[in-house]
């Protein structure tokens, strides 16, 4: 599995979770951390969990692959799913508002991910 097919199957879990305005960066060549970045709206920290717990589920029962970091029990609106090559962010809205993550990477580095259905 490639980082960008991994990218795009964390984002299908959190859309899949309910999980909005999702978001899938190519960072290759402009970033040290990771290759793929996903980053998510969630609704409350109990939402929040699910995500998490969802996309980690899917993605291992899946594809075999789990995180080498996750933050279990986020007590914060934001925590990560680390898979080295993909990092999966999930935030709250207003904690996405605030820190506005998504102004350090281009916007033609976003790539289209969503469903055909």
């Amino acid at each position: 599995m490639t980082a960008r097919e991994l990218a795009i199957a964390c984002a299908t879990a959190a859309d899949d979770a309910k999980a909005t305005d999702i978001a899938v960066y190519d960072l290759r060549g402009s970033s040290s951390l990771t290759d793929y970045a996903v980053v998510c709206t969630a609704t409350s920290v109990p939402h929040l969990r699910a995500v998490l717990r969802d996309v980690d589920h899917d993605v291992y029962e899946r594809h075999g692959l789990d995180p080498v970091y996750a933050d279990r029990a986020p007590q914060a609106l934001w925590s990560v799913l680390d898979y080295i090559d993909v990092m999966v962010h999930v935030m709250g809205d207003d904690t996405r508002s605030f820190y506005q993550l998504e102004q350090f990477w281009k916007p033609e580095n976003r790539i289209e991910w969503q469903r055909a259905w």
